[in-house]
């Protein structure tokens, strides 16, 4: 997945989500790990089920947006 910062922006955008701060906290992940996610880290499962748990984002969708 090459694409993550485009999901993590749309992400942003879709749940008006106003920082990466507020992001991480939605998601129940360190705001370090979302930088590092931004950064060229890869999508790991776990943020994978955290995206899709609390936002309610398909796990296809997701995929798609970081491809």
């Amino acid at each position: 997945m090459k694409n993550v910062p485009k999901l993590l922006d749309t992400l942003r955008d879709r749940f008006q989500i106003k920082s990466d701060a507020a992001l991480a906290r939605e998601l129940d992940i360190a705001p370090s790990v979302l930088s590092k996610l931004r950064a060229g880290a890869t999508l790991g499962p776990t943020v994978i089920l955290s995206i899709h748990e609390r936002l309610g984002v398909s796990v296809k969708e997701i995929r798609a947006l970081a491809a």
